[in-house]
């Protein structure tokens, strides 16, 4: 289940914010190759923010990290995440989906989205190499619910 909330949000300054619709949201994830901002929890408490590449599979992000990197120990200990993708230019737009992850080290499963990850950012031609390069010993697929998701459009009009 998706939660998505009301069709605008109004600023301090009374600005109305429109959110976007479940369609433009995921329209919007998967325009182009904006990055994803992946959010985890380090051990102390303290944020950890780090771009990845990602795909959408339904109401799911999935992205492939390092079993031993800070993300892939963070994802495995606390099972949740937050990511942010965003348009740099104005005016401006932005989807925020945060969830529980679900993580596999099969490599049989995680070749194919290595695959299609890398055919989104790399493109067709090198989309096999990169795949092939993502989905070994020692890395994980990740698969992001998106329960909750902040989706504003037009924010600097």
């Amino acid at each position: 289940m998706v939660e998505i909330g009301h069709t605008c949000l109004t600023d301090r300054r009374g600005f109305h914010l429109p959110r976007m619709t479940d369609t433009e949201w995921r329209e919007f994830l998967i325009a182009g190759t904006r990055t994803g901002k992946l959010a985890t929890t380090r051990l102390d408490g303290r944020p950890h923010v780090m771009p990845i590449w990602f795909v959408l599979d339904g109401d799911d992000l999935l992205f492939n990290t390092g079993a031993e990197t800070l993300k892939g120990r963070s994802l495995r200990r606390t099972g949740w995440a937050s990511l942010c993708v965003d348009d740099p230019s104005p005016p401006y737009s932005f989807v925020t989906v945060s969830g529980p992850v679900t993580i596999s080290t099969d490599l049989d499963e995680m070749l194919p989205w290595a695959t299609r990850i890398a055919e989104r950012y790399m493109g067709a031609e090198r989309a096999e190499e990169f795949g092939r390069r993502n989905a070994v010993e020692g890395q994980l697929l990740v698969r992001l619910r998106a329960e909750h998701v902040l989706a504003m459009s037009r924010v600097a009009d």
